[in-house]
């Protein structure tokens, strides 16, 4: 049986602790996804419990979803026409203790994007980019923003699912 529980951490305080270290978006995003999965574990006793997060970084920036359209806006107009990554990381943890971790990177270049087809994309999409990094979600419009993709697709999304699946199959967890 699955259960989906959030985490009850302060993303933000994690974040602000790399600031003046120059960590790299795999550095933060393993830190968050183990936050997460440790956080959960300790109230699921002996249970398996998978923390993940995702980090966009374009130019030494690294990006959070954003707060509102405006938001969103300021962050297509700031990657359109540019090269980013998307780093995703997962961790599996069992009572309070990290036991496998896991990161990958895809590469995406977003096309030009006019003021114009920001507006349209944004009307279209609704608030849902919101809770998106990147302020898009590659499995639906946010496609038509990229003119070029590197990367496992699952990746993109959010999750390296394959190598969590292995990780689950040799644990019995699901069937292999």
């Amino acid at each position: 049986m699955f259960t989906r529980r959030p985490a009850d951490i302060d993303e933000a305080t994690i974040k602000d602790a790399f600031v003046d270290t120059e960590a790299d978006a795999e550095r933060v995003a393993a830190t968050l996804a183990e936050a997460k999965a440790v956080a959960v574990s300790t109230g699921f006793p002996g249970a398996l419990v998978i923390g993940a997060d995702q980090i966009l970084e374009c130019g030494g920036v690294l990006y959070d979803k954003p707060e509102s359209e405006a938001g969103a806006r300021r962050q297509l107009q700031s990657l359109g026409g540019r090269d980013h990554r998307l780093v995703s990381a997962v961790c599996v943890a069992r009572d309070g203790a990290a036991l496998w971790r896991h990161d990958e990177e895809a590469r995406l270049t977003m096309r030009d994007l006019s003021d114009a087809f920001i507006a349209d994309y944004l009307s279209r999409a609704g608030p849902a980019v919101l809770g998106a990094v990147g302020s898009y979600h590659l499995e639906g419009l946010g496609v038509h923003l990229f003119s070029h993709i590197d990367g496992d697709y699952f990746t993109i999304l959010g999750l390296p699912l394959l190598p969590l699946l292995a990780f689950l199959r040799q644990h019995g967890v699901v069937d292999g």
